[in-house]
């Protein structure tokens, strides 16, 4: 079908920004966990032409949100994907979205609908 994407191809191609917000994720996940996700609809893709984000479904016992949970590329394009995101969120049945990153967020998303909730840390063992 024509302006059809294929998914592995657009892995690929934003898999420089996808390696670079991964630097931050504290070795949790590789590329190749990443395009697992994608793949098997774990996870879920979201890209044009200056950035992508991955995003997946958290579920809590009262709760269900769509986690934000890699951005790479340009500011302005990553928040252009913002209203496509939330309404596949709404469809979806969540409650929310979530994210957890670099303090340099919250000054971004802190002048859009988003507001900082609570501090994550971590704790090699």
């Amino acid at each position: 079908m024509e302006g059809e994407i294929d998914i592995v191809d657009e892995l690929y191609r934003c898999r420089k920004w996808i390696e670079d917000a991964l630097e931050y994720s504290g070795g949790t996940h590789l590329y190749s966990d990443i395009v697992r996700g994608v793949l098997n609809y774990e996870m879920q893709l979201w890209s044009n032409e200056d950035s992508c984000i991955v995003t997946e479904f958290v579920n809590f016992p009262r709760k269900r949100f769509l986690h934000v949970f890699l951005c790479g590329g340009k500011m302005g394009a990553i928040l252009d994907m913002q209203p496509a995101i939330v309404e596949f969120a709404k469809t979806n049945g969540c409650d929310g979205l979530s994210s957890a990153g670099r303090t340099g967020w919250e000054r971004v998303l802190g002048k859009t609908d988003w507001h900082f909730t609570h501090l994550a840390l971590t704790r090699e063992l």
